[in-house]
């Protein structure tokens, strides 16, 4: 069966679930036969207290140790108003309520499936992802592509404007504190953001159909970003992401107001794999719907990346190689099944 494009939300309507996205029977009677994955314990950081002048020791540490460990922590009292969550998150529900007409007037066209309305499956290998999205480039500013932008609904544009200017205030402390609780200067981070008019940030709207085949259908396959830092606002009802930690999968927990941080690949790359970026996934619930809002941060394309020469010594060496625009190498790199493609980019010191 050559692979469906049309939107997963309307595939459904339908009551049956097309071959093309049953997983391989031994990835879902694997994660099947041994019940619901625990919960990740990594530690909840509160942001309020990485944003003071004085960098509490405890909390920094436990943002190390948590970045170092699972690659995804969890930020409370970050200062984004609880209203806008709310906001953000009933404008997603109310995009993808629409009527299909409605929302393909939003579609990716042409070469460029990653902008607009749609899904992925177009470019994805085996079994395809029962996800549907909008993809939207929020900066540059100048390089927003507003036909793919929703009037409807009728906030939609004035929200995520405010969301992404907040999210980016997040970053910058963010990546401060990063630095600081390796012993760097707070500003090692910051080449990320050399150039506020260059450096891009994508919104990824993510829409997850309830399924009943749902053990045996995954939202998102399992990956890691090719971003520095993705940001992410989850469901406040429905679990969905998962992190891999030791070869084991890991819920994430629903925390209605923090907002959920994944190292991406490049950070990996910057920190000489002191922050790791975790592999991770998006499950789907037989009962109901989910959604999710990810903010994906990645430096402009001809800013060089590699490890910061101060985490680099005879004891720790360099791990990853330099090079520019990896989140293009990261699109077109096919690295064998289960390998991912941060793994071209290692040094082989042995």
């Amino acid at each position: 069966m050559a692979p469906t494009h049309k939107p997963v939300q309307d595939i459904i309507q339908s009551g049956v679930v097309p071959k093309c996205y049953i997983q391989h029977e031994d990835d879902y009677q694997a994660a099947s036969s041994n019940g619901p994955p625990p919960l990740m314990d990594a530690p909840t950081i509160d942001f309020s207290l990485l944003s003071s002048s004085s960098y509490p020791h405890d909390e920094l540490a436990n943002l190390r140790s948590a970045l170092s460990s699972w690659g995804c922590v969890q930020l409370v009292n970050h200062g984004m108003p609880p209203s806008l969550l709310d906001e953000v998150r009933e404008m997603s529900k109310q995009f993808f309520k629409l009527p299909l007409e409605e929302k393909e007037k939003y579609s990716s066209k042409g070469d460029d499936l990653l902008e607009g309305y749609g899904n992925t499956n177009a470019v994805q290998r085996g079994s395809l992802n029962w996800n549907d999205k909008l993809h939207l480039q929020v900066y540059p500013e100048d390089k927003r592509q507003l036909q793919f932008w929703p009037e409807n609904p009728q906030q939609f544009r004035t929200i995520l404007h405010e969301y992404s200017k907040r999210n980016r205030m997040i970053l910058e402390m963010l990546l401060k504190a990063m630095a600081r609780s390796l012993n760097l200067e707070e500003n090692s981070f910051l080449q990320f953001r050399r150039d506020e008019n260059e450096d891009m940030a994508f919104a990824r709207f993510n829409f997850y159909p309830k399924c009943p085949l749902s053990d045996q259908v995954v939202g998102l396959k399992p990956h890691g970003d090719g971003t520095y830092i993705t940001m992410l606002l989850l469901d406040n009802e429905v679990e969905g992401l998962q992190v891999n930690k030791d070869n084991t999968w890991f819920r994430v927990p629903i925390i209605p107001q923090a907002l959920t941080i994944l190292v991406g690949d490049q950070m990996e790359i910057t920190s000489n794999g002191i922050f790791k970026s975790p592999t991770h996934k998006a499950v789907v619930n037989p009962q109901y719907d989910r959604i999710s809002l990810a903010m994906l941060f990645k430096p402009s394309r001809d800013k060089e990346i590699g490890p910061l020469d101060k985490l680099i010594d005879e004891e720790r060496l360099q791990l990853y190689k330099r090079l520019k625009d990896y989140s293009q190498f990261y699109s077109q790199c096919i690295p064998p099944l289960g390998e991912r493609p941060i793994s071209k980019v290692k040094i082989n010191n042995h």
